[in-house]
C-alpha cells in the first residue's frame, strides 16, 4: 500500500524549485523596474524569462501529484484480465493472417530484389560500372614555354585529345 502524502504531495522538490524560480524572477523584474540602472531592460526581460521558466516546475509538481485510481488504470496499462476464451479465436486468426501477409510481402521483395537497397535492378542485367564513365581531357600551359601539354584520358575504349588553345598575357 502506498504511503499517504500530506501537505505538498509527492514532488516536494519540484514545488520548492518552482517557488524559488518565481521569487528570483520577481526580484530581478522589480529591480529592473524600480532601480535606476542603465541595463534595466535586461533585468526586466531576464526576470520575465525566469518567471516563465518556473512554469516548467509547476507543471512537473502538478502532474506528479495527479492520482488515478487503480480501477481506471487497468485498461490503459494492460492490468485488466480479459476473457481468453472469447477473444482467443478472433485475435489469433487476425494475428496469423497479418503475419502470413507480411511474410509474403517480405519474401516477394527478397525474390525480386528490393529497389534502392543495393540489389540488382529489375530490368534484369546489372549495369557495368564502366558504362557510366565519361572521357575527360585537359590541356595546361607552361608559363615559360608556349607549347601546351595535352592530357589525354582514355575511358571506355576511346582516346580524346584536347585541341590546341592559347592564352594572352599582358606585361606587368
Amino acid at each position: 500500500m502506498e504511503p499517504a502524502y500530506q501537505g505538498l504531495g509527492r514532488c516536494v522538490c519540484c514545488f520548492w524549485l518552482a517557488v524559488a524560480f518565481d521569487i528570483v524572477g520577481l526580484v530581478v523584474l522589480l529591480i529592473g523596474v524600480f532601480v535606476n540602472v542603465f541595463f534595466y531592460d535586461l533585468l526586466i526581460y531576464a526576470g520575465a524569462i525566469v518567471i516563465f521558466l518556473s512554469l516548467i516546475w509547476w507543471v512537473f509538481w502538478y502532474s506528479g501529484n495527479i492520482e488515478v485510481p487503480p480501477a481506471e488504470l487497468e485498461d490503459d496499462v494492460g492490468l485488466l484480465k480479459k476473457d481468453k476464451g472469447a477473444l482467443r479465436g478472433l485475435s489469433g486468426a487476425v494475428r496469423r493472417l497479418s503475419s502470413r501477409v507480411s511474410n509474403g510481402i517480405r519474401s516477394s521483395f527478397r525474390r525480386n530484389g528490393a529497389p534502392g537497397r543495393g540489389h540488382r535492378s529489375t530490368g534484369g542485367s546489372p549495369e557495368s560500372p564502366q558504362s557510366k564513365q565519361v572521357a575527360v581531357a585537359m590541356a595546361t600551359m607552361d608559363p615559360q614555354q608556349d607549347t601546351p601539354h595535352t592530357a589525354v584520358s582514355s575511358a571506355a575504349g576511346c582516346d580524346v585529345q584536347m585541341p590546341h588553345t592559347t592564352t594572352e598575357t599582358s606585361p606587368t
